[in-house]
């Protein structure tokens, strides 16, 4: 902790904030930490503000609360079906706490997106209950389906998954468009008396067409996919950059690494055995990025369009770039042997993997060499090609200047999941082939690694100029993710220690403790679960999974913005040439960084969920042709309407529905996991092994229906409908009463809770 600042300093250092700070910056920025400490440095603050000096930020919500009536925006059901939702405006330094909304029966029911009046009641650590009061207008609703034609106009049915609401559609309002048309429209009624009325908008094909899958996961998301011709102009007028005013690394023997099929190559390494006798064992490694900055600078067509998207978003059969090609393939992209502007940095590291120095260059370079993966990886193993034969030495410096930055990486000991990631292929049809899943091989780990380095290096650079940059934060987990993590190892007979500060090596025990076992891939899940979701920041929070105190964005600007905001404050910070004023970070940039920061992790979270989506759609229309069959795998989730099971063979989640399991009432307990049968007493919980019969795969929702067969090698019996205990003709099943099955659930939990207390 660091000492009181005197009010000169303080006072000082606010007038060179360009916004009002709140007490937890000024706290975070002074290390002041503790109550007592606090509480003086209120006092300070409240002479500065009597002076004049300093202004008190006020707040929304955090600890004034939120007004008893506020504007929601609805953000949809949750895993356990609870409609969830945000206050339309939260400037508070904290999160929005969680809202429920508990709606009225004769109520419309309220989907993601709509605007509510409601009123506030506190629901103690669970957040707020709201209470609708009404409906505001927040425009027209888009619909995204497939057009049925009637005799009068049609109908529009929905493609999102679990969704059964049509739409109807005037002959005038059809756009012309054809049966089974995928088309997107506009809600023009509510569903007061019938079916609810809509617009058609845009008709986009045949939903069967080949790559119409990621097509559709790209309207439903609103990810725009096509450049504005002003955006498309300013890319195309773009021009080669001259060399004057840059340092020159054309002479360093860098080279690009990445997969087999990338198209752009934003990112280059070098490596080589440090000859400073200071820094015996130790090495130089340089990364060199593309200079994105050069080209699209502060306020232009394309900063905005930029902006706009993000980020760039990947699906099996397109890209959706964050740039037009001009600059992402050729202008920005590191060919071999094309002289590229790039923003580099030379880092010093010791024998044992630290980094001890590092330098910033605004320069040019010419790769001499694009290597895949797998040519990377050959040559680590000393069989080299004819590409990598020429640069083995400097690849056998690569190597060895990671194994050592291994030796720190295991004393830092990031977060160590494994798993396995999911490879859609398809032919050139578009149609799926086969699913694998994509191997990790050393190469990979060289580049991330070193991505990483440089990532820490521009984040500290930035630090000590006292620069304002975008940090990319991952918060450690919430006390309650952390003791429903606990709860899954202890029913897998793992530990996960209480009452000490959590690092991410208490979870790599618990990981190791799991590795190899049959709660391997369950454990590894857990803990994924359990992790908040990273997202940008204009203050630095630190990133809990790789257990780095300063992390920002600085090596993809191709393809983030978040980088390119990182590179401008690097020009900025530096005056960097030849144009510091044209292209590094604006003033506008500035004031303008925690709206970025909002907008482009709410775009990142945009693109995960349209990826993940189109990878569902492409596994049920890969498995639409095995309903009947069976398969292996493991329960994943549990929610009150049912469980689901990801399957061994692809990865694939499926949903057992509850009315399926049987004849009898499941309780869903949410802090054990579990479903628990009333009358048969059978628990179903997280982890355990299941053989189910894939009875439903509807490729346009991307939704697959299971059949539970068998629960850790034991038959699914299921009560004859109308029956009275038993299993079907024949010999009756054993049938467990209510307060049988209570009993047994209650001695389940005082075992959980004694081996608690012995850990």
């Amino acid at each position: 902790m660091s000492p009181m600042p005197s009010k000169s300093d303080v006072a000082a250092w606010l007038s060179e904030q360009t916004a009002t700070p709140t007490l937890r910056e000024i706290a975070r920025a002074f290390g002041i930490k503790g109550g007592a400490a606090k509480i003086d440095l209120k006092r300070l603050l409240s002479e500065l503000e009597a002076e004049g000096l300093y202004t008190r930020r006020k707040r929304r919500g955090g600890g004034d609360g939120l007004p008893p009536v506020t504007v929601l925006r609805v953000s949809g059901p949750d895993a356990d079906g609870d409609i969830l939702a945000a206050p339309a405006e939260w400037r508070g330094d904290e999160p929005a706490p969680r809202i429920q909304v508990i709606e009225r029966k004769d109520q419309p029911a309220l989907g993601a997106g709509d605007r509510v009046l409601a009123k506030l009641v506190p629901a103690g650590e669970a957040g707020f209950h709201a209470h609708p009061i009404r409906v505001l207008q927040s425009g027209p609703k888009q619909v995204l389906g497939i057009y049925r034609k009637g005799s009068e106009g049609g109908r529009i049915l929905p493609i999102d998954k679990g969704a059964d609401l049509e739409w109807r559609v005037s002959g005038k309002d059809a756009s012309g468009a054809k049966d089974g048309e995928l088309v997107e429209a506009e809600q023009t009624s509510s569903a007061r008396m019938g079916l609810p009325s809509a617009r058609i908008t845009a008709r986009l094909g045949d939903p069967g067409a080949p790559r119409a899958v990621s097509l559709i996961a790209i309207h439903q998301h609103g990810i725009p996919d096509q450049f504005p011709a002003e955006v498309l102009a300013e890319a195309e007028a773009a021009e080669e950059m001259p060399l004057a005013g840059r340092s020159d690394l054309r002479d360093l023997a860098l080279i690009t690494i990445d997969p087999s099929d990338a198209r752009d190559h934003d990112d280059a390494v070098y490596a080589e055995r440090d000859s400073d006798p200071k820094n015996p064992g130790g090495f130089i490694v340089w990364v060199a990025i593309a200079d994105v900055a050069a080209y699209v600078t502060p306020g232009s067509e394309l900063d905005r369009e930029a902006r706009t998207r993000g980020n760039s978003s990947y699906f099996p059969d397109r890209v959706v770039p964050m740039l037009p090609d001009r600059l992402s393939g050729d202008l920005c992209s590191l060919h071999e042997n094309v002289e590229r502007p790039v923003m580099a940095v030379r880092m010093v590291i010791d024998a044992h993997g630290n980094k001890t120095a590092h330098a910033f260059k605004r320069g040019m370079m010419r790769s001499r060499a694009s290597l895949s993966y797998e040519q990377a990886q050959a040559a680590f193993d000393g069989t080299p090609d004819e590409v990598a034969a020429p640069l083995a030495g400097m690849l056998g410096d690569l190597f060895a200047a990671w194994k050592a930055v291994g030796i720190a990486r295991g004393q830092r000991q990031p977060l160590n999941l494994d798993l396995p990631e999911r490879k859609i292929i398809l032919d050139e049809d578009g149609q799926v082939t086969s699913v694998a899943f994509r191997d990790r091989i050393d190469a990979h780990k060289v580049i991330e690694d070193f991505m990483v380095l440089a990532n820490v290096a521009a984040a500290e650079e930035l630090i000590a100029r006292r620069s304002n940059l975008l940090f990319r934060v991952h918060e450690e987990p919430s006390a309650e993710k952390l003791d429903a993590l606990r709860e899954v190892a202890l029913g897998a007979g793992l530990v996960l220690a209480k009452g000490q500060v959590l690092q991410t090596r208490h979870l790599n025990n618990l990981l190791e403790q799991a590795s190899g076992g049959e709660f391997d891939e369950l454990i590894n899940m857990a803990t994924l679960r359990s992790m908040t979701q990273a997202y940008y920041s204009p203050d630095n929070y630190g990133h809990f999974g790789l257990a780095l105190k300063n992390y920002a964005h600085f090596t993809s600007p191709i393809r983030r913005y978040a980088d390119l905001i990182v590179h401008r404050a690097l020009i900025r910070a530096h005056g960097f040439g030849p144009e510091v004023n044209h292209d590094g970070l604006s003033d506008w940039d500035i004031a303008n960084l925690p709206e970025t920061a909002t907008q482009i992790s709410q775009t990142e979270r945009r693109s995960m969920t349209a990826e993940r989506d189109t990878t569902d759609r492409y596994l049920a229309a890969f498995m639409a042709d095995r309903v009947g069959a069976t398969f292996t795998g493991r329960i994943a989730g549990v929610a009150r309407f049912g469980l689901f099971v990801r399957l061994d063979e692809t990865g694939a989640d499926g949903l057992v529905p509850i009315r399926s399991l049987g004849n009898e009432y499941f309780r869903h307990d949410v802090d054990d996991q579990t479903l628990t049968g009333e009358r048969s007493g059978r628990v179903l919980g997280l982890g355990q092994r299941v053989t189910a019969k894939l009875s439903e795969a509807e490729a346009m929702t991307g939704g697959l229906l299971l059949e539970l067969l068998e629960v850790e090698g034991q038959a699914i019996a299921r009560a004859k409908k109308g029956g009275s205990g038993k299993g079907g003709r024949g010999k009756p099943r054993a049938v467990v009463s209510r307060k049988g099955a209570a009993a047994k659930v209650k001695k389940i939990k005082a075992r959980k809770k004694a081996e608690r207390k012995r850990s």
